[in-house]
């Protein structure tokens, strides 16, 4: 009788595979490395940081906060060096004034009290000759009943014609271009010129624009305004008990200039290099630089009613509300435009990490590329030897059209809140042109989140940033 054969390994003594055979051979040695590196990555998760983590941590943030303090004063240190340093700059600031009607109202008004001083309304008529009197006297019975308010409405009327006239918006262009060094030394602390300091007050000497009225009042057959001396009246462009004050950190930000948001920005993004996360503070820091730089805008808006409440009874308040307006145009350009970097960068930073969520809009993005990319296959469109290419050298072309979109930022003179929105979307529609034009040698890229055609893995993913997850046998 044959020997019996020697029965098998019980199923319980091959690694816990199924009974049926299709479940996976995993021996027992196998299955306990497994559980030790679980339980490994347990244990590192729940570790304490290590002391010099910890230092970084400190560092970093302590750099971050010192570059979002600096922020709002590296603001107003580029509008103290642009405005007030760039003669150019600062006239085509103020330039418009000449325009405004509350200005052209407020020296209207001033120039026709300084002239209404030096008239002698009872002497008007007898100063004038024997021949000029009657058309002297129908010319002001026209204006009212009252001598005085008639002489008075019609100077005014002359004196705004004057201000609303291109002369005076030449006479205002000049005057601030010769003057520019004069309130570039009334704000830093010395007067002198048309543009001078005194009672704590910026003031711009009028007296070309009283003698365009004289002009006018004799041409309109008023002789006797000939004989009006040379008057020199000034126009208030800024009033503030406080600026003597001012005029120190004043000149602290004008020494500053361009380097200390340079300064702020280089600290910034020292701590986001320092930091042990750097994508999660790169969003934080970007974040708090544009809060930070909000700030200043609101208190911009703030001082400009504390400001006006402050003005004196006899500074017209529309004027000198017009005149904040334009100086600190610049300003809230200025701050607009940061905060929109600053959003553009948390965006850009979020959209390219590892978050569910991101992933999710990149599968979209990809999608949605793919299903045109289709569209044009059966159209029969074709990329030819770009496709592979640019599949070839897609990161290097995307670092180059980032880079080209920071330089253009950087370059531009005087970059705007819709110049950052602007800049963003012509990046984001040349990465969708590059995704588009994507194509391995064996055929388009899938657009729509899964692996490539050459088996590599989908944008820089893997399962945890929302591509679909690749198995191995």
């Amino acid at each position: 009788m044959p020997d019996s054969p020697t029965p098998g390994p019980d199923a319980s003594d091959r690694g816990g595979s199924d009974r049926d055979g299709s479940g996976p051979d995993v021996s027992h040695a196998e299955l306990e490395k497994l559980r030790s590196r679980i339980a490994a990555l347990e244990a590192g998760r729940t570790a304490p940081r290590p002391a010099h983590h910890r230092t970084r941590a400190f560092v970093a943030t302590v750099l971050v906060v010192l570059g979002c303090l600096l922020a709002p004063l590296g603001v107003l240190a580029a509008w103290t060096s642009s405005v007030v340093g760039d003669t150019d700059r600062y006239v085509q600031t103020v330039a418009p004034l000449a325009s405004d009607p509350d200005v052209q109202n407020a020296v209207a008004n001033r120039v026709t009290d300084a002239v209404m001083q030096h008239l002698d309304l009872a002497a008007l008529l007898q100063g004038a000759a024997p021949a000029q009197r009657p058309l002297l006297e129908k010319a002001l019975g026209k204006l009212g009943n009252s001598l005085e308010g008639a002489v008075s409405s019609f100077v005014h009327d002359k004196a705004k014609a004057v201000a609303a006239s291109d002369v005076f918006a030449r006479i205002w262009t000049e005057a601030n271009r010769k003057v520019h060094s004069s309130l570039d030394k009334a704000l830093t602390g010395s007067g002198g010129g048309a543009v001078k300091l005194e009672n704590d007050a910026v003031t711009i000497d009028l007296a070309p624009v009283v003698d365009q009225v004289k002009t006018r009042l004799v041409d309109s057959g008023m002789t006797v305004a000939g004989n009006i001396p040379e008057i020199h009246t000034n126009i208030t462009v800024v009033q503030s008990k406080d600026i003597g004050k001012v005029k120190t950190y004043f000149r602290l930000l004008q020494i500053a200039g361009d380097w200390l948001p340079v300064l702020a920005v280089l600290l910034a993004v020292a701590g986001v290099l320092l930091a042990t996360h750097r994508r999660r503070t790169l969003i934080v820091a970007a974040l708090c630089f544009g809060f930070a730089t909000l700030l200043l805008g609101i208190a911009l808006s703030v001082f400009r009613v504390v400001y006006l409440d402050r003005l004196p009874s006899g500074v017209s308040q529309p004027a000198a509300a017009s005149v904040y307006d334009v100086l600190t145009r610049f300003l809230h350009t200025s701050v607009r435009a940061v905060v929109a970097v600053c959003v553009v960068l948390a965006v850009a930073a979020w959209l390219t990490g590892p978050q569910r969520h991101a992933g999710l809009v990149r599968q979209l993005w990809h999608s949605g590329i793919g299903a045109a990319r289709t569209t044009a296959d059966r159209a029969g469109m074709r990329t030819g030897p770009v496709g592979p290419f640019v599949h070839r050298f897609r990161t290097w072309i995307t670092w180059i059209l980032v880079a080209a979109a920071v330089l253009a930022y950087v370059l531009w003179s005087y970059p705007t809140g819709w110049v950052v929105i602007g800049l963003a979307l012509a990046l984001l529609f040349a990465l969708c042109v590059v995704d588009f034009l994507d194509e391995t040698d064996a055929g388009r890229a899938p657009a729509d989140g899964g692996p490539p055609a050459d088996g590599g893995a989908p944008f820089d993913g893997g399962p945890h940033q929302g591509g679909p997850e690749r198995t191995t046998a």
